[in-house]
């Protein structure tokens, strides 16, 4: 391992562990869908069976919702149409995370 490695290896490890949910899927596809821009529960939803990923719509609200607590994703508002219940729109938050090489502080863009 690099000398200057060394040093940052906490930040290092404090990054890989944001990293490596993020890059499993179903969140890996979530992430992409909504690189697009805002989008409701159900697009997105539609969006992971396209791609192959057929899984309960509990488990989308899951991962939803891990996105949303890790900072990677919000809450845009609600689209009501139909008279049911208001769909939740999504948007991805941050776009880049990152290490800086001189600080070894962990950045989010």
């Amino acid at each position: 391992m690099p000398r200057w490695m060394m040093g940052e290896m906490g930040n290092l490890k404090s990054l890989m562990m944001i990293l490596k949910p993020l890059m499993a899927e179903p969140k890996r596809s979530i992430i992409k869908i909504l690189s697009d821009g805002v989008k409701g529960t159900n697009e997105i939803y539609q969006g992971l069976q396209e791609r192959g990923l057929d899984l309960p719509r509990s488990t989308l609200y899951y991962h939803l919702s891990a996105l949303e607590d890790a900072g990677i994703i919000e809450m845009a508002g609600y689209r009501e149409e139909g008279g049911g219940a208001p769909e939740k729109l999504w948007k991805l938050k941050v776009r880049k995370i990152g290490i800086d090489l001189a600080t070894g502080e962990i950045f989010r863009e």
